[in-house]
């Protein structure tokens, strides 16, 4: 799991079995970064209040927060990452 600012958003890559993908960085319940917090299999868990999210799709998995994670296109070309924002 690797944070990047993008187009001026926090944007959170991670590899999860080969496959790359990218959600935004920024916790939906109270707008913290998510990079600060860890990653557990396929989920991002929130520093502040524990929320987990997929990190393929960016569904929330458990309370506090109730709104998804903005999931991003992503495209591997050579050695580069490309993301589509």
């Amino acid at each position: 799991m690797s944070p990047v600012d993008l187009a001026g958003r926090r944007i959170i890559l991670a590899n999860i079995g080969g496959e790359v993908y990218a959600v935004s960085g920024v916790c939906t319940h109270e707008e913290t970064d998510l990079a600060m917090g860890f990653m557990l299999e396929e989920r991002v868990v929130c520093p502040l209040h524990l929320s987990q999210f997929d990190l393929r799709t960016g569904e929330v998995l458990n309370p506090p927060a109730t709104v998804p994670l903005t999931k991003f296109n992503v495209k591997i070309d050579g050695g580069s990452i490309f993301v589509e924002v």
